[in-house]
């Protein structure tokens, strides 16, 4: 893994949108905090089809654990002020305190969800093979976290990962995705994981 693992830093070192935001890490300032889910997949695809940097990337993912303030008050400050950091980059930040989203996930989808005990937790359940990935700067290097490996994300394949989705989701993300990198190689939501 540590050659995708490598890989993946190099194709995200020529993005401008994630060295930004490597640049102004210290300056987000959140616990456990990662940059995650479809900025980093889109990243890989518009590298691989050739595509500028930014094309079809609609927003960045941050999420952070802070299991001490579980008000939506300060997770409303803190993407405002994060949002502010980012603004020259033209992307909407969303920015989530994964250890407060089983209070409104049941409302939102329709399913209750289990307290998450970690952002990496959190990140095993993301809907994709491909976009449940998660990066943070550290001292060395690029830390990179991919429960389910790198394999589907850099050979352009998405795969539902059924931990918590449900299939109308993950046709809903296919279809939007299959518009704007129609390259891609989808496994349906039926077939075996193999």
């Amino acid at each position: 893994m540590s050659s995708h693992a490598d890989l993946l830093r190099v194709v995200l070192a020529r993005s401008p949108i994630v060295a930004t935001i490597v640049d102004r890490w210290p300056e987000i300032g959140l616990p456990d905090c990662w940059l995650v889910a479809g900025c980093l997949a889109q990243t890989v695809w518009n590298d691989a089809f050739g595509l500028p940097a930014t094309h079809g990337i609609s927003d960045i993912d941050l999420v952070y654990f802070d299991a001490a303030d579980l008000s939506e008050k300060t997770e409303a400050d803190h993407s405002d002020r994060i949002r502010t950091l980012f603004a020259d980059l033209g992307l909407w930040v969303d920015v989530k305190n994964e250890a407060r989203v089983h209070l409104w996930y049941a409302a939102k989808f329709g399913n209750a969800l289990t307290p998450y005990v970690s952002t990496e937790d959190a990140i095993t359940t993301f809907p994709t093979t491909a976009t449940a990935v998660g990066v943070q700067p550290r001292t060395e290097m690029l830390h990179v976290f991919s429960p389910y490996g790198l394999s589907d994300l850099l050979d352009l394949i998405v795969r539902p990962n059924k931990k918590q989705i449900t299939q109308p989701i993950y046709d809903a993300k296919v279809k939007k995705w299959l518009t704007r990198w129609p390259g891609l190689r989808v496994v349906s939501w039926d077939e075996p994981h193999g």
